[in-house]
């Protein structure tokens, strides 16, 4: 399964009163697939998956099949810190016809190496669905190390890992040990540019949903072997990508999407807004790749 180079960690769109707008998540699915994106993560963290119940989770799972209609992969967000529910979130994910699994690793209770091993394990297992397992040690409080991911690449269906890294050299390490049949992307939009050049494959993004087609005319200049002109594109990105993360994600991203003419609603607590402060700056910074906000 080759969910391709850019992936979008989608948000999820409410209204006033904070419950899902399905309005609003059918004009976020066209403009993201207009935009260069290639699969979309639903109910991933950026999608609040913290504050959206059960039946929530399935309804956005079966609406974005259908309104995605086949012309990019969706792949759900289905791993918890409790195995048995992620495995039952991944089985009926299946049944609402999604492409693949997005299973972050157990947070807050601190598994063993082995501990995370039978828990991807047994998601894996659960479904005959691809698995893309997600390291993110800052949310999570454990690490997934890369003995632990060689072993679960031997698995069929884990096919690959969203790796955001506390330590660059996971990552390192990561890529000079890596199976070949493990595809690596990274979470970081910053560091998506290090990734290609260590043999990583492509993001899971936040930033591609206001700025996806000059990150997709990055990709493909360094695929093509036209470093100078990824390098550049990656500096002009820079403020962007950091900007994005200066208040918990994804109130920046909502006012940024907000700002572009995409409206997403607000954020569920503990989230809160941005400010005007954090709002200014995204004006600001999405200026050079929207000039419509320099008139407004």
């Amino acid at each position: 399964m080759d969910f391709g180079r850019m992936v979008t960690a989608m948000v999820t769109p409410f209204n006033d009163q904070l419950q899902i707008d399905y309005g609003r998540l059918e004009r976020l699915v066209e403009h993201l697939l207009q935009t260069g994106t290639e699969s979309l993560v639903v109910v991933g963290t950026t999608g609040e998956s913290p504050t959206l119940s059960h039946d929530e989770k399935l309804d956005l799972f079966k609406k974005v099949v259908e309104l995605v209609d086949g012309r990019a992969k969706v792949i759900a967000g289905t791993g918890t810190n409790d195995t048995a529910a992620s495995v039952r979130l991944s089985k009926e994910a299946e049944q609402c016809g999604v492409d693949g699994l997005l299973v972050v690793s157990p947070y807050y209770n601190k598994p063993s190496q082995e501990g995370l091993y039978r828990h991807f394990q047994a998601i894996a297992e659960a479904t005959p669905l691809p698995n893309m397992i997600y390291n993110i040690p800052g949310r999570t409080a454990v690490n997934i190390e890369v003995s632990t991911l060689a072993r679960l690449a031997e698995i069929p269906n884990i096919v690959a890992v969203k790796e955001s890294p506390a330590d660059f050299g996971q990552v390192l390490k990561l890529m000079a040990n890596k199976p070949r049949n493990l595809t690596v992307y990274s979470g970081d939009d910053k560091l998506l540019l290090p990734f290609l050049a260590l043999g990583g494959y492509g993001i899971v993004s936040v930033a591609s949903h206001v700025v996806g087609l000059p990150m997709k005319r990055m990709i493909d200049r360094f695929v093509t072997g036209d470093m100078v002109g990824a390098a550049e594109l990656h500096n002009r990105l820079l403020p962007i990508f950091e900007a994005l993360f200066l208040m918990p994600s994804p109130a920046p991203v909502k006012a940024a999407l907000h700002l572009i003419g995409v409206p997403v609603g607000g954020v569920r607590l503990p989230l809160v807004e941005a400010d005007e402060n954090m709002v200014g700056l995204l004006r600001e910074l999405l200026a050079e790749w929207h000039p419509e906000l320099l008139a407004s």
